[in-house]
């Protein structure tokens, strides 16, 4: 989840805090004041369920944009990446749904003070349903819950359920 979809809704990111300002004594504010002066956004950005590798032109072009469902028509301009990326919508790969459901879903649980809209909620909510969690899920999530000292439930519960965990 980029940081610009969760960072919007701190004080910090949208006016600034008397925290931030700069070596010339102008105030600042956006992602560099939220890391400054606010730890649960911290915390947010650096969360290891929300941090997967990605390709950087790929990340670039995707930037903040939602996900969703595509026109078969919209062309995929990666190369061998399937992603789609058409005016202010995002189609991942099909194999990154059910990940990307259950990290967006973990991130409003585990962080209260975001929240999905209903059209993300629900996509979200279909994506973790029709592509369930493999065996590489659940043991990544095992390894951040033994680093990071809490759980992802939307992973952990279904790989225990398939005696994944």
């Amino acid at each position: 989840m980029p940081a610009e979809n969760f960072g919007r809704f701190f004080a910090e990111w949208r006016e600034g805090s008397p925290l931030c300002i700069d070596n010339r004594g102008m105030p600042f504010k956006g992602r560099k004041c939220a890391e400054k002066a606010n730890t649960t956004f911290r915390y947010m950005q650096s969360d290891m369920y929300n941090l997967y590798p990605a390709i950087g032109a790929v990340n670039a072009e995707r930037g903040n944009k939602n996900f969703g469902i595509l026109p078969a028509s919209a062309q995929n301009s990666f190369g061998s990446c399937s992603m789609k990326i058409s005016e202010n919508k995002v189609e991942p790969p099909v194999r990154a749904r059910g990940p990307i459901a259950r990290t967006y879903k973990y991130m409003a649980y585990a962080y209260p003070l975001f929240k999905l809209s209903s059209e993300q909620e629900r996509l979200m909510n279909a994506w973790d349903k029709q592509y369930p969690v493999d065996k590489w899920e659940c043991v990544r999530a095992k390894r951040i819950e033994r680093i990071q000292g809490n759980e992802n439930p939307f992973v952990k519960l279904p790989c225990q359920e398939k005696n994944l965990w």
